[in-house]
């Protein structure tokens, strides 16, 4: 009974992870276009608070790349989603998504470490959304987005674990 209980616990499990596979991985393109270019948004804005409020010479330079790549990113999507006629969420809904999206970040002293850590956190999220993406679609224009944009999100990621890295240094020292 328990080798039976154990064959039923698998297969269980195996269903389950399958069904989260299947809602993790299977965006439509308009899905994936409105939600990629909210977390575009999201990283944009956070980026412009942070070039604002630091005083860092290290995290504006990362900002401003942050920002470039990412308005550029979402500029790719949206000719993706005009040439392949997709419905797609107007501005405004995709705004909020981007605000509710936004990390926040304290004031004072630890605003940098917070900003390089969200950082690390939100370009994780994007490379992995995007890499599924890619190796499920069968949308060349969406293969051909990620074939562009990871390598700049590998980047990212990169400079923001470096950040992170000499932010946290600061505060136990």
């Amino acid at each position: 009974m328990s080798r039976m209980a154990s064959h039923l616990c698998k297969a269980g499990f195996v269903m389950m992870l399958g069904l989260g596979a299947n809602s993790a991985f299977a965006q439509d393109p308009a899905q994936f276009i409105n939600e990629a270019s909210a977390k575009g948004m999201a990283d944009i804005e956070a980026s412009r608070l942070a070039h604002q409020k630091s005083e860092s010479k290290e995290v504006k330079d990362y900002t401003i790349v942050v920002i470039n790549d990412r308005t550029t990113a979402n500029q790719h999507l949206a000719k993706i989603a005009k040439k392949l006629d997709l419905p797609i969420a107007p501005r405004e809904e995709v705004a909020d998504k981007a605000k509710s999206l936004m990390p926040t970040v304290p004031e004072g002293e630890s605003f940098d470490a917070a900003y390089a850590a969200s950082q690390v956190k939100a370009t994780e999220e994007a490379i992995q959304q995007i890499q599924q993406q890619a190796q499920t679609t069968d949308v060349p224009e969406i293969k051909a987005f990620a074939d562009e944009t990871l390598p700049k999100l590998e980047n990212h990621l990169q400079m923001a674990k470096a950040l992170q890295a000499s932010r946290s240094g600061r505060l136990d020292g």
